[in-house]
Protein backbone atom coordinates (compact mmCIF):
# COMPACT_ATOMS: atom_id res chain seq x y z
CA UNK A 1 0.00 0.00 0.00
CA UNK A 2 1.45 3.15 -1.11
CA UNK A 3 2.59 5.91 1.75
CA UNK A 4 3.19 9.64 2.28
CA UNK A 5 7.09 8.64 2.26
CA UNK A 6 6.56 7.74 -1.69
CA UNK A 7 4.05 10.33 -2.48
CA UNK A 8 6.95 12.61 -0.93
CA UNK A 9 9.41 10.99 -3.26
CA UNK A 10 7.71 11.15 -6.43
CA UNK A 11 6.82 14.88 -5.72
CA UNK A 12 10.20 15.24 -4.95
CA UNK A 13 10.03 17.09 -1.62
CA UNK A 14 10.41 16.10 2.19
CA UNK A 15 7.69 13.82 3.81
CA UNK A 16 7.06 16.86 5.75
CA UNK A 17 5.81 18.74 3.08
CA UNK A 18 3.22 16.56 1.58
CA UNK A 19 1.89 15.88 4.90
CA UNK A 20 1.64 19.89 4.68
CA UNK A 21 0.01 20.08 1.52
CA UNK A 22 -2.75 17.44 2.29
CA UNK A 23 -3.41 19.27 5.78
CA UNK A 24 -3.17 22.68 5.39
CA UNK A 25 -3.41 23.28 1.53
CA UNK A 26 -2.85 27.00 2.02
CA UNK A 27 0.26 27.13 3.75
CA UNK A 28 2.23 25.67 0.82
CA UNK A 29 2.91 27.29 -2.11
CA UNK A 30 0.85 26.09 -5.43
CA UNK A 31 3.25 25.00 -7.35
CA UNK A 32 4.53 22.35 -4.50
CA UNK A 33 0.87 21.56 -3.71
CA UNK A 34 0.30 20.49 -7.17
CA UNK A 35 3.52 18.02 -7.07
CA UNK A 36 1.77 16.22 -4.10
CA UNK A 37 -1.30 16.07 -5.44
CA UNK A 38 0.12 15.22 -8.82
CA UNK A 39 2.18 12.60 -7.14
CA UNK A 40 -0.87 11.19 -5.29
CA UNK A 41 -3.07 10.84 -8.20
CA UNK A 42 -0.44 8.38 -9.78
CA UNK A 43 0.34 6.40 -7.13
CA UNK A 44 -3.43 5.95 -5.94
CA UNK A 45 -3.29 7.19 -2.24
CA UNK A 46 -5.26 8.82 -0.40
CA UNK A 47 -4.72 11.06 3.42
CA UNK A 48 -5.55 9.18 6.28
CA UNK A 49 -7.98 11.98 7.16
CA UNK A 50 -9.32 9.94 10.15
CA UNK A 51 -5.95 9.58 12.11
CA UNK A 52 -5.62 13.70 11.82
CA UNK A 53 -9.20 13.92 13.04
CA UNK A 54 -8.83 12.19 16.28
CA UNK A 55 -5.36 13.84 16.78
CA UNK A 56 -7.57 17.07 16.74
CA UNK A 57 -10.32 16.49 18.46
CA UNK A 58 -12.41 17.33 15.31
CA UNK A 59 -14.15 16.21 12.17
CA UNK A 60 -14.81 18.49 10.25
CA UNK A 61 -17.87 18.00 9.82
CA UNK A 62 -21.21 19.93 10.58
CA UNK A 63 -24.54 18.83 10.57
CA UNK A 64 -27.83 20.25 8.92
CA UNK A 65 -31.09 19.77 10.05
CA UNK A 66 -33.85 20.97 8.11
CA UNK A 67 -37.57 19.99 7.84
CA UNK A 68 -37.33 19.23 4.48
CA UNK A 69 -35.91 19.13 0.78
CA UNK A 70 -39.23 19.58 -0.96
CA UNK A 71 -39.49 23.13 -0.16
CA UNK A 72 -36.94 24.81 -2.47
CA UNK A 73 -35.64 27.39 0.65
CA UNK A 74 -34.12 24.54 2.29
CA UNK A 75 -32.26 23.30 -0.83
CA UNK A 76 -30.84 26.52 -1.93
CA UNK A 77 -29.71 27.18 1.57
CA UNK A 78 -27.96 23.66 1.52
CA UNK A 79 -26.41 24.77 -1.81
CA UNK A 80 -25.10 28.14 -0.55
CA UNK A 81 -23.78 26.57 2.87
CA UNK A 82 -22.13 23.26 1.63
CA UNK A 83 -20.12 26.07 -0.76
CA UNK A 84 -19.00 27.84 2.40
CA UNK A 85 -18.00 25.31 4.60
CA UNK A 86 -16.53 23.84 1.74
CA UNK A 87 -14.47 26.83 1.07
CA UNK A 88 -13.44 26.87 5.41
CA UNK A 89 -12.49 23.02 4.97
CA UNK A 90 -16.08 21.74 6.35
CA UNK A 91 -18.30 18.72 5.14
CA UNK A 92 -22.07 19.08 5.66
CA UNK A 93 -24.02 16.20 6.82
CA UNK A 94 -27.87 16.43 6.23
CA UNK A 95 -30.86 14.92 8.11
CA UNK A 96 -34.58 16.38 7.75
CA UNK A 97 -37.50 15.90 9.91
CA UNK A 98 -40.73 16.68 7.91
CA UNK A 99 -42.02 19.05 10.63
CA UNK A 100 -42.30 16.61 13.66
CA UNK A 101 -40.74 17.73 17.12
CA UNK A 102 -39.99 13.79 18.29
CA UNK A 103 -38.49 13.06 14.86
CA UNK A 104 -35.84 16.44 15.60
CA UNK A 105 -34.86 14.56 18.77
CA UNK A 106 -33.76 10.92 16.61
CA UNK A 107 -31.87 13.06 14.05
CA UNK A 108 -29.62 15.26 16.34
CA UNK A 109 -28.91 12.37 18.43
CA UNK A 110 -27.78 10.35 15.39
CA UNK A 111 -25.73 13.69 14.06
CA UNK A 112 -24.04 13.99 17.47
CA UNK A 113 -23.17 9.85 17.40
CA UNK A 114 -21.32 11.00 13.84
CA UNK A 115 -18.96 13.89 15.98
CA UNK A 116 -19.92 16.85 14.05
CA UNK A 117 -18.39 19.61 15.41
CA UNK A 118 -21.26 21.91 15.39
CA UNK A 119 -25.02 21.96 14.47
CA UNK A 120 -27.69 23.81 12.15
CA UNK A 121 -30.89 23.79 12.65
CA UNK A 122 -34.18 24.65 11.81
CA UNK A 123 -37.34 23.11 13.95
CA UNK A 124 -40.82 23.32 14.54
CA UNK A 125 -40.54 25.95 17.41
CA UNK A 126 -37.34 26.92 19.06
CA UNK A 127 -39.41 28.16 22.34
CA UNK A 128 -39.42 25.33 23.70
CA UNK A 129 -37.71 22.92 22.30
CA UNK A 130 -36.20 20.43 24.31
CA UNK A 131 -33.15 19.50 21.68
CA UNK A 132 -32.17 23.15 22.10
CA UNK A 133 -32.28 23.11 25.71
CA UNK A 134 -29.99 19.66 25.95
CA UNK A 135 -28.15 20.88 23.66
CA UNK A 136 -27.15 23.92 25.11
CA UNK A 137 -26.65 22.47 28.65
CA UNK A 138 -24.23 20.54 26.70
CA UNK A 139 -22.45 23.06 25.54
CA UNK A 140 -22.43 21.39 21.89
CA UNK A 141 -22.05 24.47 19.64
CA UNK A 142 -25.23 25.49 17.15
CA UNK A 143 -26.98 27.80 14.79
CA UNK A 144 -31.05 28.18 14.57
CA UNK A 145 -31.57 29.05 10.95
CA UNK A 146 -34.80 31.55 9.88
CA UNK A 147 -35.79 31.66 13.75
CA UNK A 148 -35.91 34.22 15.90
CA UNK A 149 -35.06 32.82 19.53
CA UNK A 150 -36.11 34.32 22.81
CA UNK A 151 -33.73 32.82 24.57
CA UNK A 152 -30.44 34.92 24.72
CA UNK A 153 -27.95 32.10 24.58
CA UNK A 154 -29.01 30.50 21.53
CA UNK A 155 -27.51 31.59 18.19
CA UNK A 156 -29.77 32.44 15.19
CA UNK A 157 -29.34 33.70 11.06
CA UNK A 158 -32.94 35.06 10.53
CA UNK A 159 -35.06 37.09 8.52
CA UNK A 160 -37.58 39.63 10.45
CA UNK A 161 -40.55 37.56 10.11
CA UNK A 162 -43.03 39.73 11.83
CA UNK A 163 -41.80 42.51 9.83
CA UNK A 164 -41.08 40.97 6.97
CA UNK A 165 -45.17 39.81 6.76
CA UNK A 166 -46.19 43.47 8.01
CA UNK A 167 -44.12 44.75 4.57
CA UNK A 168 -46.25 42.02 2.51
CA UNK A 169 -49.66 43.62 3.95
CA UNK A 170 -48.47 47.42 3.63
CA UNK A 171 -47.29 46.22 -0.08
CA UNK A 172 -51.05 45.00 -0.21
CA UNK A 173 -53.31 47.82 0.89
CA UNK A 174 -50.79 50.38 -1.00
CA UNK A 175 -52.31 48.43 -3.58
CA UNK A 176 -56.07 49.17 -2.88
CA UNK A 177 -56.88 45.94 -1.12
CA UNK A 178 -58.61 45.97 1.98
CA UNK A 179 -59.95 42.83 2.82
CA UNK A 180 -57.15 40.87 3.29
CA UNK A 181 -56.68 37.53 4.68
CA UNK A 182 -53.44 34.80 5.65
CA UNK A 183 -52.70 31.57 4.54
CA UNK A 184 -50.86 29.00 6.75
CA UNK A 185 -50.33 25.39 7.69
CA UNK A 186 -52.33 23.64 10.54
CA UNK A 187 -52.33 25.38 13.65
CA UNK A 188 -49.39 27.70 12.77
CA UNK A 189 -47.03 24.78 13.01
CA UNK A 190 -44.26 26.51 12.71
CA UNK A 191 -42.71 29.87 14.95
CA UNK A 192 -42.18 31.65 11.48
CA UNK A 193 -45.63 31.07 10.64
CA UNK A 194 -47.12 32.36 13.66
CA UNK A 195 -44.64 35.81 13.54
CA UNK A 196 -45.71 35.96 10.19
CA UNK A 197 -49.34 36.16 11.37
CA UNK A 198 -48.51 38.63 14.22
CA UNK A 199 -46.86 40.91 11.71
CA UNK A 200 -50.52 40.88 8.93
CA UNK A 201 -52.38 41.74 11.88
CA UNK A 202 -50.18 44.33 13.30
CA UNK A 203 -49.85 46.16 10.11
CA UNK A 204 -54.37 45.62 9.35
CA UNK A 205 -54.65 47.03 12.96
CA UNK A 206 -52.62 49.91 11.93
CA UNK A 207 -53.89 50.48 8.89
CA UNK A 208 -57.68 50.48 10.80
CA UNK A 209 -58.63 47.25 9.25
CA UNK A 210 -60.09 43.93 10.89
CA UNK A 211 -57.48 41.47 10.37
CA UNK A 212 -59.11 37.94 9.22
CA UNK A 213 -58.88 34.67 11.18
CA UNK A 214 -55.90 32.62 10.50
CA UNK A 215 -57.17 30.12 7.19
CA UNK A 216 -55.44 26.99 8.18
CA UNK A 217 -54.60 24.40 5.60
CA UNK A 218 -54.44 20.86 6.51
CA UNK A 219 -50.57 21.03 5.46
CA UNK A 220 -47.39 23.03 5.81
CA UNK A 221 -46.79 23.83 1.47
CA UNK A 222 -50.05 22.44 0.40
CA UNK A 223 -53.55 24.15 -0.06
CA UNK A 224 -56.75 22.54 -0.40
CA UNK A 225 -59.24 24.02 -2.13
CA UNK A 226 -62.47 22.95 0.20
CA UNK A 227 -60.89 24.33 3.25
CA UNK A 228 -60.57 27.82 1.29
CA UNK A 229 -64.03 27.70 -0.63
CA UNK A 230 -66.32 28.91 2.44
CA UNK A 231 -64.00 32.46 2.68
CA UNK A 232 -64.41 32.93 -1.26
CA UNK A 233 -68.18 32.82 -0.92
CA UNK A 234 -68.67 34.79 2.20
CA UNK A 235 -70.27 38.14 1.39
CA UNK A 236 -66.95 39.84 2.77
CA UNK A 237 -64.54 37.49 0.91
CA UNK A 238 -60.53 38.28 0.96
CA UNK A 239 -59.48 40.08 -2.37
CA UNK A 240 -55.88 38.93 -1.41
CA UNK A 241 -53.93 36.57 0.26
CA UNK A 242 -50.74 36.12 2.20
CA UNK A 243 -49.29 32.53 2.18
CA UNK A 244 -47.13 31.50 5.18
CA UNK A 245 -44.70 30.27 2.61
CA UNK A 246 -43.56 30.12 -1.24
CA UNK A 247 -44.56 26.43 -1.68
CA UNK A 248 -47.95 27.17 -0.26
CA UNK A 249 -48.79 30.18 -2.25
CA UNK A 250 -47.87 28.44 -5.33
CA UNK A 251 -50.17 25.36 -4.40
CA UNK A 252 -52.81 27.68 -3.67
CA UNK A 253 -52.57 29.53 -7.45
CA UNK A 254 -52.89 25.91 -8.67
CA UNK A 255 -55.78 25.11 -6.49
CA UNK A 256 -57.70 28.36 -7.60
CA UNK A 257 -57.42 28.06 -11.11
CA UNK A 258 -57.75 24.25 -10.64
CA UNK A 259 -61.51 24.91 -9.61
CA UNK A 260 -62.01 27.97 -12.25
CA UNK A 261 -61.18 30.86 -10.17
CA UNK A 262 -58.36 33.50 -12.07
CA UNK A 263 -55.41 34.67 -10.36
CA UNK A 264 -54.94 38.00 -9.89
CA UNK A 265 -58.22 39.19 -11.97
CA UNK A 266 -60.45 37.46 -8.90
CA UNK A 267 -57.85 37.16 -6.10
CA UNK A 268 -54.57 38.15 -5.33
CA UNK A 269 -51.88 36.15 -3.85
CA UNK A 270 -48.61 36.79 -2.24
CA UNK A 271 -46.06 34.19 -0.95
CA UNK A 272 -42.70 35.01 1.42
CA UNK A 273 -39.75 33.07 1.57
CA UNK A 274 -38.55 34.45 -2.16
CA UNK A 275 -37.71 30.72 -4.00
CA UNK A 276 -36.43 31.04 -7.80
CA UNK A 277 -39.53 28.93 -8.58
CA UNK A 278 -41.67 31.57 -8.57
CA UNK A 279 -40.38 33.44 -10.86
CA UNK A 280 -41.10 30.90 -13.25
CA UNK A 281 -44.54 30.08 -12.99
CA UNK A 282 -47.61 32.32 -15.14
CA UNK A 283 -48.47 34.29 -13.25
CA UNK A 284 -45.39 35.01 -11.57
CA UNK A 285 -45.26 35.10 -7.92
CA UNK A 286 -44.99 38.54 -5.64
CA UNK A 287 -43.23 37.29 -2.33
CA UNK A 288 -41.12 38.42 0.51
CA UNK A 289 -37.51 37.34 -0.50
CA UNK A 290 -35.13 35.84 2.20
CA UNK A 291 -31.48 36.67 1.11
CA UNK A 292 -31.35 32.94 1.08
CA UNK A 293 -27.86 32.40 0.22
CA UNK A 294 -26.56 35.29 2.60
CA UNK A 295 -28.33 33.86 5.41
CA UNK A 296 -26.24 30.58 4.64
CA UNK A 297 -22.73 31.87 4.61
CA UNK A 298 -23.87 33.79 7.51
CA UNK A 299 -24.84 30.58 9.51
CA UNK A 300 -21.44 29.09 8.26
CA UNK A 301 -19.47 31.68 9.77
CA UNK A 302 -21.50 32.30 13.18
CA UNK A 303 -21.35 28.43 13.78
CA UNK A 304 -17.50 28.53 12.78
CA UNK A 305 -17.12 31.11 15.49
CA UNK A 306 -18.74 29.12 18.13
CA UNK A 307 -16.48 26.08 17.84
CA UNK A 308 -13.88 28.61 18.12
CA UNK A 309 -14.54 29.57 21.00
CA UNK A 310 -17.27 32.85 20.52
CA UNK A 311 -20.10 33.30 22.13
CA UNK A 312 -23.92 32.80 20.78
CA UNK A 313 -25.06 35.74 18.52
CA UNK A 314 -28.09 36.58 16.61
CA UNK A 315 -27.91 38.28 12.88
CA UNK A 316 -31.40 39.90 11.62
CA UNK A 317 -30.90 40.29 7.65
CA UNK A 318 -33.09 42.22 5.51
CA UNK A 319 -35.68 41.12 3.18
CA UNK A 320 -37.80 42.77 0.38
CA UNK A 321 -40.37 42.63 -1.48
CA UNK A 322 -39.89 40.98 -4.96
CA UNK A 323 -43.30 42.45 -7.28
CA UNK A 324 -44.96 39.68 -9.44
CA UNK A 325 -47.90 39.04 -11.55
CA UNK A 326 -50.18 37.21 -8.83
CA UNK A 327 -50.75 40.57 -7.06
CA UNK A 328 -52.93 43.10 -9.08
CA UNK A 329 -54.51 46.72 -7.71
CA UNK A 330 -57.71 46.43 -6.46
CA UNK A 331 -59.47 49.02 -8.34
CA UNK A 332 -58.65 47.11 -11.45
CA UNK A 333 -59.99 44.03 -10.15
CA UNK A 334 -64.25 43.27 -10.34
CA UNK A 335 -65.94 43.63 -7.32
CA UNK A 336 -67.82 40.57 -9.12
CA UNK A 337 -65.56 38.09 -7.77
CA UNK A 338 -66.81 35.64 -10.87
CA UNK A 339 -66.73 38.03 -13.37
Amino acid sequence: MTDLKEVALRAGVSRATAARAFASPDMVRPHTREQVFAAARQLGFRPNRLGRQLRLQTTQLIGVVVPNLLNPVFAEQFQSMEQAARARGYNLLLATTDYQAERESEVVEELLRQRVDGLVLTVTDARSNRVLQSLAQEDTPFVLAYHQPENPEYSAVSVDNRAGMALATRYLLQAGHRRIGMVAGSALQSDRARLRYAGYREAMHAAGLEALPLIEMPAHTQADFATLAPWLHDPQAPSALLCSNDLLAISLINELRRNGWSVPRQLSVMGFDGIALGTQMHPTLCSVVQPIAELAHTLIDQLLAQIAGATPASHCLPCQIRPGESIRPLEETSDDPLA
